[in-house]
């Protein structure tokens, strides 16, 4: 087996991508849920953009197995901001698991982050996963996903002024990220607010905002209040067009707030996943991205 670095190349994020959904669809087999049909283009669009945004900002993170052909059988992206780690993929082909090839992938990354002083991973219900990170030293804490329509008639409107968030805001996003994160995201925020929609609150309480997608996917979330956190989970939730069904992920048991939130909005509730930290507590009130953290 051969570990080479990934490049931002076009190349590159299709093989990354395709294995991907290789592995994730092995992984749901795994957790017994109904298998899912191909990304739809756009989805594969923003996988193959956020791998190169990755690969691009952050290249000596990014690396790719090869077996002795030379074909692709894994692929691992982790990146440094500000001192923070975080590992923002690690996936392998289901004919080669169980052989190593993962724990390589995530020791090489691991080495890579090894002067940081904290790190953050979203880990699925995967048991391989779970069981490499916890043996790296990762507290594992276990998380909730909440997904529905929003029920617009329960959830109450937000306390206070919010508004769409711009390029202006970044100093302030870059400043929330380091209160709670102790790094803030940097370069991560332009790809942000490319992909998502941006809702900002900012009052002599405190700051807070939030990222979501209009698929109804809240990207992240960080505010330095949990009042102020319910105030822009709850406008990003109204702010989705009606019909679409929201999900938030990797919600774990400091984010009561997040929990009412959700409930009050009509999301269902389920056991997910975990929330990985090595070196720190799980920020809160904070919602991580997957890839981002």
């Amino acid at each position: 087996m051969l570990l080479r670095p990934a490049r931002d190349t076009e190349e590159d994020a299709e093989t990354v991508h395709a294995l991907a959904t290789a592995s994730f669809g092995d992984s749901h087999t795994l957790k017994g849920e109904p298998p899912q049909g191909p990304p739809s283009a756009e989805r594969a669009a923003r996988f193959r953009e956020k791998f190169r945004h990755l690969a691009g900002t952050d290249p000596a993170g990014s690396w790719i197995a090869e077996d002795g052909p030379g074909n692709a059988v894994g692929a691992a992206q982790s990146h440094i901001r500000e001192g923070t780690w975080g590992l923002a993929l690690l996936v392998v082909l289901p004919g080669a698991q169980g052989k190593g090839v993962g724990g390589a992938l995530l020791q090489r990354t691991l080495e890579y982050g090894r002067g940081c002083l904290r790190g953050l991973i979203c880990c699925s219900r995967h048991p391989a996963a779970a069981r490499s990170y916890r043996r790296a030293g990762f507290e594992l804490h276990p998380t909730i996903r909440m997904r529905g329509v929003v029920d617009r008639a329960r959830l109450p409107a937000p306390d206070g002024p919010v508004v769409a968030g711009t390029p202006r805001d970044r100093d302030l996003l870059d400043s929330v990220d380091r209160r709670l994160r102790g790094g803030a995201h940097g370069p991560d925020h332009a790809f942000l607010m490319r992909r998502c929609r941006l809702v900002v609150a900012d009052d002599l309480a405190g700051s807070g905002y939030c990222y979501f997608r209009e698929d109804g996917t809240v990207e992240t979330l960080a505010a330095t209040s949990r009042r102020l956190a319910t105030r822009v989970l709850t406008a990003a939730l109204l702010g989705l067009d009606e019909g679409v069904t929201a999900e938030i992920q990797d919600v774990t048991a400091a984010q009561q707030w997040a929990v009412d939130v959700g409930l009050d909005a009509g999301l269902a509730l389920r056991a997910e996943g975990f929330v990985c930290v090595r070196g720190m507590r799980p920020p809160s009130p904070y919602i991580p991205s997957g890839a981002f953290l």
